[in-house]
């Protein structure tokens, strides 16, 4: 088995771990631990953290991790770490609304080598090694994902800070609604299902680069040959935001959509 992998099945392994405990917690009871306004996380996104953990601390303890929900931790390895996101998409979670991710994603430096996004209720799990972006079905049998973008779909991220302007609602104007079908769901699935061909795109500002709740999903895109810049067009990082194509022609009538509006908001 080769280092890369192993890294693979690591992550498959920790998002599977991850993926049992958040759907055996499905419409039970739950605790909340508030965080700010409508921000809180329960007891699953808690114990679906420590069940990823233990299986990453296992396999490679000298990596380092870091947990939505309990921050980071040391390892001695100098430059590969652990992003984790347990439960993206936890208000959806707690209203029983079956639209949730479990996604880890593996970076060393500046790359992100290996990922996984799990879809606990469907029993579905997208991975990347960084070179193929894979779609692993309930009854186990890996197949390659295949972006399109037939279905016209984007799904638009209209979460965002409060102290400052924040692209969202505002771009689904009538020349984002006579081209495309807006959709708001949890974000990592969304992210997912542009590199399974389910979404012709996907629209989000604020901070995307080494972030838990992006870093395994704009992997997956990557690897899937989607088109993933910032909202100027730029590599990711450059500038604000993130914007994903299904192909380049869906990318570059998202931009030309978009650019007005981050025109005007940096303006603000």
């Amino acid at each position: 088995m080769t280092a890369l992998s192993r890294d693979v099945e690591v992550a498959l392994a920790a998002v599977g771990a991850g993926a049992a405990t958040v759907r055996a917690a499905y419409g039970g009871a739950l605790t909340i631990h508030t965080k700010s306004g409508l921000d809180f996380a329960t007891n699953a996104d808690i114990e679906a953290e420590a069940a990823i953990l233990e299986v990453i601390t296992a396999a490679l303890p000298d990596d380092a991790f870091e947990g939505e929900e309990t921050g980071r931790r040391g390892g001695s390895a100098p430059t590969r770490r652990w992003l984790v996101d347990p439960l993206c998409g936890t208000l959806n979670f707690a209203a029983q609304t079956p639209l949730v991710a479990v996604n880890i994603a593996l970076v060393n430096g500046s790359r992100t080598i290996a990922a996984a996004v799990a879809d606990p209720i469907a029993g579905e799990v997208f991975w990347t090694d960084a070179e193929q972006a894979m779609l692993r079905a309930a009854d186990g049998a890996d197949v390659a994902t295949s972006p399109s973008p037939g279905s016209r779909l984007v799904d638009v991220n209209c979460d965002g800070p409060l102290d400052r302007p924040f692209l969202g609602a505002q771009v689904i104007d009538a020349a984002f609604r006579a081209a495309f079908g807006p959709r708001v769901m949890s974000s990592t699935l969304a992210v997912a299902w542009v590199a399974a061909g389910r979404r012709a795109g996907y629209v989000s500002d604020g901070h995307v680069v080494d972030n838990v709740h992006f870093a395994a999903g704009i992997a997956l895109c990557r690897a899937a040959g989607c088109i993933v810049t910032d909202l100027s067009g730029a590599e990711v990082g450059m500038g604000r935001g993130l914007i994903i194509g299904a192909d380049a022609p869906t990318h570059h009538h998202l931009l030309s959509i978009v650019t007005p509006h981050v025109e005007a908001l940096e303006q603000q």
